[in-house]
């Protein structure tokens, strides 16, 4: 499997199965950090389980009502906030070097695509 990187408004996705150490690479607009790929694996897992309680949140929530939702693993922590339909993402690192990142509500539904073609998890 060769490199590949996607992106879009606010997002980059990346995976190399040949690099050393770090073969996923996430994104925003003026940010970049690169991950392992168990970071990478844990970020794409828990982006698509709050995907899931967000969209369960729908039928619990008025239309005007925001939520804010966490899931975390030993290697990152990731909130989803906003409204059922659109909503922001930010994560933390939180071992290693460290680092974090974030994408706008806008940025979101491209993402969550992205993340389910780039390669199995």
């Amino acid at each position: 499997m060769e490199r590949l990187v996607k992106s879009g408004p606010g997002w980059r996705l990346g995976w190399d199965p040949n690099a050393k150490e770090f073969q996923g690479l996430v994104g925003g607009t003026d940010w970049a950090i690169e991950l392992t790929e168990a970071e990478l694996n844990d970020l794409c897992r828990l982006t698509e389980q709050l995907a899931g309680t967000m969209q369960h949140m729908a039928t619990e929530l008025m239309d005007e009502e925001k939520i804010s939702c966490e899931a975390e693993s030993d290697l990152l922590w990731l909130e989803a906030e906003g409204y059922p339909h659109t909503y922001s993402l930010r994560f933390i690192l939180q071992t290693g070097r460290r680092g974090e990142g974030s994408w706008p509500d806008s940025a979101v539904p491209a993402l969550l695509q992205a993340i389910r073609v780039l390669k199995v998890f």
